[in-house]
């Protein structure tokens, strides 16, 4: 039975953390009677629902496979929750060629207290899409972000066709290790622009992370990228530097245009759900990319995603 949208929109507007399994299993069905009731669930959500923006943070952490983002996020959700703060952590790992699912299982991998009825941890399959999200993963981080405190997105990983999550997130840490190259690979890769707060982990390695963070920090000068934080951790014991990054993303959301980046998110959601759907023949209906993005420009400011995709859609239709 597909749980009822509206049901789960209201649960979630009035701080109901048990609702979020059911909100899980709702964006993550693809059949076309869930659709209509994930477009009420996101509805229900919106800020015209809400009166406002969701309050809760959306953080993404990103970064090569093998950076430790599974052990960081143990400590980071242990830390949030030593401030009393509710974490909801969708882990995005890849796809098994056999059955579709989840590869690696991240749930599996960040330790948390199962007991916790404050943290929800769900591991989600990347499937063929590009950008390291999941198809559902947008969707779900709109609804959560309504209920819990802190809501983050892990993907696979890092690179230039991977920079989905700088779209939906609030905040982006990018997660390099020091001495395996991560630190040169990232600067290669043109992805300077991603990342509000960088971060070294293995700090308990001494000079060999302090020149990481060194040669990070001198590289984002040399780029402009003057705001963005540079964060050495371990998350070894002894652990350290695992509040100083939560004070670093918090820092990041309080000088932030939470509307204007939300709002950007919500429109470059639409159009990657618009392009999944239909391809790049239907984004050549709408005359390009460009003229898309133009089109949703011009759209309700509180619009939610589905009734953007929709507006996509009708205008399509118009322009064969």
């Amino acid at each position: 039975m597909i749980p009822d949208g509206g049901e789960l929109g209201a649960r979630l507007r009035d701080g109901d953390l048990d609702a979020a399994p059911a909100v899980l299993n709702l964006v993550e069905n693809r059949t076309p009677e869930a659709r209509e009731q994930i477009a009420t669930l996101l509805r229900e959500v919106s800020p015209a629902a809400l009166g406002g923006e969701a309050p809760g943070h959306v953080v993404g952490v990103t970064g090569p496979p093998g950076a430790g983002k599974s052990t960081l996020l143990s400590e980071l959700v242990r830390e949030w929750r030593s401030r009393d703060r509710s974490v909801a952590v969708l882990a995005v790992d890849p796809s098994s060629r056999r059955s579709g699912g989840s590869l690696l299982g991240d749930r599996a991998r960040i330790m948390f207290d199962p007991k916790d009825p404050r943290i929800f941890i769900r591991s989600t399959a990347a499937g063929e899409r590009l950008g390291g999200l999941a198809p559902a993963t947008r969707a779900a981080a709109h609804a959560l972000a309504a209920a819990f405190d802190v809501v983050v997105i892990e993907t696979v990983g890092v690179g230039q066709s991977e920079t989905e999550v700088a779209e939906v997130a609030d905040t982006v840490a990018v997660v390099v290790q020091p001495g395996s190259g991560d630190a040169l690979q990232f600067l290669k890769s043109g992805i300077m622009e991603i990342p509000d707060v960088l971060v070294v982990t293995k700090a308990d390695l001494g000079d060999i992370a302090l020149r990481a963070r060194r040669d990070l920090s001198a590289a984002l000068r040399s780029a402009g990228s003057r705001d963005t934080a540079v964060v050495a951790v371990s998350s070894i014991s002894p652990v350290k530097g695992i509040d100083e990054l939560v004070d670093a993303l918090d820092a990041h959301r309080e000088r932030l245009d939470v509307s204007s980046r939300r709002l950007d998110a919500r429109r470059a959601s639409a159009l990657a759900d618009f392009t999944v759907e239909h391809g790049e023949r239907g984004v050549r209906a709408l005359g390009g990319r460009r003229a898309a993005q133009r089109f949703l420009a011009e759209q309700d400011a509180g619009a939610d995603v589905p009734a953007l995709m929709t507006a996509l859609e009708d205008r399509a239709e118009a322009h064969p």
